[in-house]
């Protein structure tokens, strides 16, 4: 590991302690009823929609129905953006006339970008209109970060509020968070992005002229426009020259803020944050990193607040960061090796310029390894799709890692939202462990952990599981799933492996390779989006309602501590084992035999 990344790392996770600590402060206000001083405009606003609704945002909803509206809203999300998709054709601002989007990529996006993942199938820069990527994708980007963040303030609630039968209001919460905090931290952030180069337009997309004609081949298409072939089934090709290149133009910035603040990621183009419209500069590249992990962090320190004692929020950083760090020192080494495969082959890549001592395969020279394994690392321990690099060229072990940083449910900081109720949803695990070892009622912050807690929490934890592994192995049982694969063997595994781990963490990043924009992925990945998102949100929301209903007791003698040393310990022990506990034997088939397939006996005996 190079004294490069060392900095890098450090230099990002101080930077993340100085900005979240207080924007806790700011979110804290939102969550409660305390006014937001300095908004002005934005508060007679947030009155005006209450009116307007017909709603009095002082009512409360048990968790019940706080999860109905919750899904009601979503629903007609998800609706309003597959119909849009639909129609795009006969809309405006769609100066490049792009076509209606297909049923089953429409079905996909709609559950994409509703349940915080944003999976893409489809290329944006030559798909979405400008009026579908604003009006329902952006638009969607602020509203399942905001649901995530909602779902967060209501499971605190449960815990500091005491024989209550209420969590708040969703209409309230999601409102709040979006007009308080995503709004005003995705307008800065555009207009910093803006600075660095990202563009915000509404033009047609530009030919411009190369510097030297580029020559080609395709195959040649038939009258009926489908791919001519030869006798023997083999598509017969043709050669082009081109002497421009096409240059897409669009709103990117605006949805580029909030792809990263509301940890939602996907992208405007298909090469997401490598290419240097969403992602110019290395100083670019450090804030978008900075904008993942923002809000995550910073709910930390509000759930200790808001429970009454800041040691609970440290604790409970500190375990996602002891995690974080060992995860990405990991894949920081593994891409600063030469690559197996390559070293077999006798190429010298320490002495190459491009390789620069490590496998730059896949990576941008703007970044290099160090940014660019760090980003691989961030998106992926977040529930954030956005990617620099592709993560199909990383080393064996070192794509091992973002692989099993999802597989942990995303709870390493995390998206917005969904990673601190994650991981309280392991510290509910870990204490009902610890109880059963010292023989006493497990208790959490004053909470008795009872058999209601356990059977949601199980439910939380083992959901995403079922749905990574049972789609994976449809998947590779059947022609519709291998037909996707471009990699054979242990690789063209963890490409299937990857999508679903994907999907039903709600994380949204490629793995790469694999040819996903087919009926089969376009349903299978959906369903593994909605389920892997709401089911986990129901049952939170159940713990938040058995939680708030009880006594809140107070600690004595026999109660275990939930803010020191050994807790954090004890809680990262139960999210390694019982998070990745369930993928060990899928991680096996996959990049850890890959790995040894690549160093070989060769380049072991060496």
């Amino acid at each position: 590991m190079t004294s490069q990344s060392v900095l890098l790392l450090v230099a990002f996770l101080v930077v993340l302690l100085a900005l979240s600590y207080p924007l806790a402060k700011l979110i804290v206000r939102i969550a409660g009823d305390a006014p937001m001083p300095g908004f002005g405009w934005l508060v007679r606003f947030e009155q005006g929609l209450y009116r307007l609704a017909g709603m009095q945002p002082g009512d409360e909803m048990t968790w019940k129905s706080y999860a109905l509206a919750l899904l009601v809203f979503n629903t007609i999300g998800a609706l309003a953006t597959y119909a849009l998709q639909r129609v795009q054709a006969w809309l405006p601002l769609n100066p490049q006339h792009f076509a209606n989007v297909s049923a089953d990529s429409s079905f996909n996006t709609a559950v994409s970008f509703v349940s915080n993942t944003n999976w893409q199938a489809y290329s944006g820069e030559s798909t979405m209109s400008y009026l579908t990527q604003m009006l329902v994708l952006a638009a969607q980007n602020f509203f399942s970060a905001a649901t995530g963040i909602a779902v967060a303030f209501a499971l605190i609630r449960g815990f500091s509020r005491h024989s209550s039968q209420s969590l708040g209001n969703f209409w309230r919460d999601i409102t709040r968070s979006t007009l308080y905090l995503l709004l005003p931290l995705s307008l800065v952030f555009a207009v910093f992005l803006m600075g660095q180069g990202v563009i915000q337009n509404f033009d047609a997309y530009k030919d411009v002229s190369l510097v030297q004609a580029v020559t080609y081949q395709q195959p040649k298409a038939g009258a009926d426009g489908q791919p001519m072939k030869d006798s023997s089934g083999n598509p017969v090709m043709e050669t082009l020259t081109t002497p421009t290149q096409t240059l897409a133009m669009g709103p990117v910035a605006s949805q580029e803020a909030i792809k990263m603040i509301g940890t939602n990621g996907g992208g405007f183009f298909n090469a997401n944050s490598a290419h240097p419209y969403e992602n110019p500069t290395p100083l670019s590249n450090f804030m978008q990193m900075l904008s993942i992990f923002l809000i995550p962090a910073a709910l930390c320190f509000v759930f200790g607040r808001m429970v009454g004692d800041i040691r609970q929020g440290w604790a409970i950083l500190a375990a996602m960061t002891v995690i974080f760090v060992i995860m990405t020192v990991v894949v920081l080494i593994a891409e600063q090796q030469s690559h197996p495969g390559l070293y077999a082959l006798g190429i010298d890549q320490a002495h190459s310029l491009l390789q620069s001592g490590g496998n730059m395969e896949g990576k941008e020279t703007r970044f290099g390894i160090s940014a660019s394994a760090l980003f691989a690392a961030i998106t992926t321990a977040a529930s954030c799709g956005a990617v620099n690099a592709m993560h199909d060229s990383f080393t064996a072990l070192g794509g091992m890692v973002p692989l099993a940083l999802m597989q942990m449910g995303e709870v390493v900081f995390g998206g917005v939202g969904s990673g601190l109720y994650g991981m309280l949803v392991f510290a509910i695990m870990a204490v009902f462990i610890a109880g059963l070892m010292i023989g006493r009622t497990p208790e959490y912050l004053g909470k008795k952990i009872q058999s209601f807690e356990m059977k949601m929490t199980s439910i939380a934890i083992l959901a995403v599981p079922l749905l990574v592994l049972g789609g994976t192995a449809i998947a590779v049982m059947g022609s519709a799933g291998t037909a996707g694969i471009l990699n054979p063997g242990a690789h063209g595994f963890t490409e299937i492996l990857y999508a679903f781990s994907s999907a039903a963490n709600n994380n949204g990043s490629a793995f790469g390779g694999l040819s996903a924009n087919t009926p089969f992925y376009n349903i299978a990945l959906a369903i593994a989006m909605w389920f892997g998102r709401f089911v986990i949100i129901i049952a939170i929301l159940a713990i938040a309602g058995s939680l708030a209903a009880k006594k809140r007791l107070e600690p004595n003698a026999g109660t275990m501590p939930t803010h020191g040393p050994l807790f954090v310990v004890l809680l990262i022990g139960i999210v390694v084992l019982v998070g990745v506990l369930n993928y060990v034997p899928s991680l096996a088939l996959g990049p850890i035999v890959e790995h040894l397939q690549m160093v070989g006996p060769g380049v072991l005996a060496h």
